[in-house]
């Protein structure tokens, strides 16, 4: 029978758990980040993080570690350390010498492709013997699979390396599929509105899409409708690491000016595939969460050595329509929307939408502690997308007028597309562009600071004062609101435009009143000298179609400050 005084001492705290997250590449930080929620809310479990040394692109993974505000331990003071759980993503260099239970997490969506001068020709990128092993046993005390079809795929290549086998799901594509709410959320803070958004995906090395086909997002551009439709690069983060934002920056010009989005390489690129309408691919696994999503895909890889052809992907690609020009991109998406990409998928991901509650048993197990019993681990979705396209600042317009309805298809000025006019922003476009540009815009500007000395434009000042300097400018537009622009012709006089919305299923969307006036110049080119007013038009761009109406100068418009 115990003394009161040993009733009454305090029970023993457990002792601190360490969990050490080796990183060896920012791909492999962001899946582990995926990871570590399993742990969320235990005050037991200490996290430190170490740069395992070795990769060609350990230097943007140490930049996501300062990002990530992480603590960390220099790689030797890892070394020296007895860790209660490590944590990898890639079996690669020497994290086996790491001391403690080790659990090994696939790096990307299964195993999909071979790297040359890599390990063992032919093998598997994760699944080969010369990386798995040591001394002809596994290393890993646990090797985490997202599907029962990699395990049978572990067997076949490295036997030995099954006895730590466990399938637990994908905790990346958890994070996917509870983002699927917030697409709408994606799309607007993109700026994609009623457009199909074309995500084209590309991973790193010499038969990557972008190796190969380098200019297809500004050839993509080149001929798909501005208007209709929105394109966006989702690059692996090798590729940045390797390359470097500036030099990407650069070598993409042509395709972020006509609008291009490039997604950052953390968390971003899975918003970009929450919020597409279909995806364009080479043999990176990247699609294949896609088409877990139901995504359309069409795939753009030309071929090599690279590709497991009895892989989930290089059976999702053996299915999907192929992509050999630009131009057959309209076609190609009409294809892919007859193939049901999520039986593809499906041989890549079990446990879909359980995959943190799988792992954290076995992650606990080899801490040697209980889970917490207040609840489940849940995956979080992906913060909204922070990057902005540009605003393309001039466009080639193609314009068809019918009566009083007028269709208007706009693209990059570089265009081989037959098209009717020039448009260009006054004054952001280049002096080329503005010069040549049969119609003028300039959209006002949304705040004026208090107490600031400063002369500003009217909307009617400054399109006579455009007109008079640019005698190629046709029409010079003012466009005040969404729904409201001042548009002077040089014969046809001054006119107010109101701009209805497009109204469908409850929601309404704008037509880009830079669009709208072009429309608007091109209906008062075709007819006679002296215009009729007030008149109503019908405007067809890109997916909507809306009313416009033209009337007499109001003096609100004219006076407006832009």
């Amino acid at each position: 029978m115990t003394s009161p005084q040993q009733r009454r001492q305090p029970r023993p705290q457990p002792r601190h758990r360490s969990v050490l997250v080796a990183v060896r590449s920012a791909g492999a930080l962001h899946r582990l980040l995926d990871v570590l929620p399993v742990f969320e809310g235990d005050g037991r479990v200490v996290t430190r993080f170490t740069l395992a040394p070795g990769s060609d692109f350990d230097v943007d993974a140490l930049a996501a570690l300062e990002h990530s505000g992480a603590r960390t331990l220099p790689w030797q003071e890892a070394l020296r350390t007895r860790h209660d759980l490590v944590l990898a993503a890639s079996p690669k260099g020497a994290l086996r010498e790491l001391s403690g239970p080790r659990a090994l997490l696939p790096h990307g969506a299964g195993f999909n492709k071979t790297v040359a001068d890599d390990g063992s020709a032919g093998v598997p990128s994760g699944l080969d013997p010369h990386y798995l092993l040591t001394d002809g046993e596994p290393w890993a005390d646990l090797h985490a699979l997202a599907h029962q079809e990699q395990v049978s795929r572990l067997a076949r290549h490295c036997p030995a390396a099954t006895r730590a086998a466990a399938v637990v799901g994908d905790p990346t594509l958890d994070r996917l599929l509870a983002s699927v709410p917030h697409r709408v959320d994606y799309r607007s803070a993109l700026g994609t509105g009623p457009r199909e958004l074309v995500v084209l995906t590309s991973t790193w090395g010499p038969e990557s899409l972008l190796a190969r086909r380098p200019t297809l997002p500004a050839d993509l551009l080149r001929v798909l409708p501005h208007d209709s439709f929105q394109v966006a690069l989702v690059l692996h983060p090798n590729e940045y690491s390797g390359t470097g934002d500036f030099d990407l920056s650069r070598q993409l010009a042509p395709a972020l000016a006509a609008g291009l989005v490039l997604a950052r390489p953390y968390e971003e690129w899975a918003t970009l595939l929450v919020a597409a309408d279909a995806v364009v691919t080479d043999h990176g696994s990247t699609a294949l969460y896609a088409a877990a999503l139901g995504r359309p895909v069409v795939g753009a890889y030309d071929g090599g050595h690279e590709l497991i052809s009895d892989s989930p992907m290089g059976r999702l690609l053996a299915a999907a329509p192929r992509l050999t020009e630009a131009a057959d991109l309209p076609d190609a998406l009409r294809h892919a929307l007859k193939t049901d990409t999520r039986g593809h998928a499906a041989d890549a991901f079990a446990w879909q939408g359980r995959a943190l509650s799988q792992l954290r048993q076995h992650l606990y197990r080899l801490l040697g502690l209980r889970p917490p019993p207040d609840g489940q681990p849940e995956a979080r979705a992906f913060p909204p997308p922070s990057t902005v396209p540009r605003r393309p600042v001039a466009f080639a317009v193609r314009t068809d007028v019918d009566g009083d309805r007028i269709a208007v298809d706009r693209f990059p000025t570089h265009t081989h597309e037959p098209v009717h006019h020039i448009a260009a922003e006054h004054p952001a476009a280049g002096p080329r562009q503005v010069q040549s540009a049969a119609v003028l815009w300039r959209r006002a500007a949304q705040t004026t600071g208090p107490g600031v000395h400063a002369t500003v434009w009217t909307a009617g000042g400054w399109t006579a004062q455009v007109l008079a300097q640019a005698p190629l400018c046709r029409t010079a537009v003012a466009v005040l609101t969404p729904r409201r622009c001042l548009v002077r012709h040089r014969t046809a006089g001054l006119f107010s435009v109101r701009v209805e919305p497009h109204h469908e299923d409850g929601q309404m969307s704008y037509a880009d009143p830079a669009a709208v006036a072009s429309a608007v110049h091109a209906w008062l080119s075709a007819g006679p000298a002296s215009v009729a007013v007030p008149a109503s038009l019908v405007c067809d761009t890109g997916t909507l179609t809306v009313r416009v109406h033209l009337a007499l100068p109001e003096a609100d418009d004219v006076d407006y400050e832009i």
